[in-house]
Order: structure tokens, then sequence, then C-alpha cells
């Protein structure tokens, strides 16, 4: 079955753009891998690949755009998801900075388990999936086909960008900012995610 390889390049750069840009999901990442590292950080990166590997998937098999129709369901998925993102945005905004960054334990939010439900908790991972999977039609005779095709691809994209910001996050750690740079910063990706939450109820 032809592919339409136009629309193949335009939907991993239109994927590379929406997923790619800072949300939650980034701003955990830059956040953990400067507490953490690397390697301490892979737990939580891959987590967090599943999570929204999974929301991917509910948002290519339509369930999603089901979800939307019904409003007390929409509206209780919005309220659990907002909760979580406070959370994490208050863990974050109120990490520990300096010395007392380095000895203090990681907490639920910074495990492969916590990385997962904020992927799959996600309102802007939701809005881009649903955006993505319908625009660009790749397989145009094979709906299924199309649909798995762009899954894949969001897959991949996700795996390569949010590594990229796992690894910035490492360089901003290996930069030993001072602690009132260290607490802005946290204060900044708290805000990010406080923001991100907000819309559920947009």
């Amino acid at each position: 079955m032809p592919l339409d390889l136009a629309n193949f390049a335009l939907f991993t750069v239109a994927a590379t753009v929406l997923l790619g840009s800072p949300g939650p999901g980034i701003a955990a990442l830059i956040s953990v891998g400067r507490r953490k590292g690397l390697v301490g950080g892979l737990g939580f990166y891959g987590g967090l690949q599943v999570g929204l590997a999974a929301a991917a998937a509910i948002s290519a098999a339509g369930l999603f755009s089901a979800v939307q129709a019904l409003p007390f369901a929409q509206r209780g998925l919005a309220i659990v998801a907002t909760v979580y993102l406070l959370f994490l945005a208050w863990k974050i905004a109120t990490a520990p900075v300096g010395e007392a960054s380095e000895v203090q334990p990681s907490g639920f939010a910074e495990t492969a388990l916590g990385g997962a439900l904020l992927g799959i908790t996600n309102p802007k991972a939701y809005i881009a999936f649903a955006s993505l999977m319908a625009a660009y039609p790749i397989a145009r005779r094979s709906p299924p086909l199309d649909l798995g095709i762009k899954w894949s691809i969001c897959v991949a994209v996700m795996v390569v960008v949010d590594l990229a910001w796992l690894a910035l996050g490492v360089a901003v750690g290996k930069a030993r900012l001072s602690p009132k740079a260290e607490r802005a910063m946290n204060g900044i990706m708290g805000g990010l995610i406080v923001a991100t939450a907000l819309l559920a109820f947009l």
C-alpha cells in the first residue's frame, strides 16, 4: 500500500514541534536530570515514555474523543490530572537547592511509576496527540495502518526529544548554579506545570 511520504515528513516535523515543546513532562525531565543525573534519571524517563505511549494509543483509538463527549467523565479525568500535576509542581518548586539537594532522597514524583503517571495524566500530551492523529494522513486507504504509523512516529519522537531534555537537565545540574538561581529555576518549572494543569479546565 503506497504511503504519502510528504505527509509522513510533515507529520514528523509537527510531532517534533508539538511533543518537544515545554510542558509538564519536559519541566519534570529537566528537574530530575538536574537532581539525579543521567543514569539516575533514566527510571523516571522510561516511566514517562510508557505513560506517554499509552496516552498516544488512547488518542489513536479514539478513546480520548469519546471521553470528551461525556462531560462528567471529562471533568473527572481533568480533576485527577490537575491534582497530580499540582502535586508535581509543588514538589519541583519546593525541591531542596544547593548541598541539601544532594542528600535529599528521591520522592515518588521522580520514580518510574511517577513518570508513567505523569505521562498518562498529562493534558498537554492528549491535546497534542488528538490534533496529530487527525492531521496529515499517511496511509489514506487504511485508517488502522495510518494511526499505527502515526503512533510509532510519536513514540520515536518522544524517545529522542525527551532524552535531549533530560540531558539538558543533567548539563544544568553540572553547571553548579547558585542556590538563588536553582530556587528560581525550580519556581519556573513548577509554574510551567501549574499553567499546563489549568488548561485541563479551559
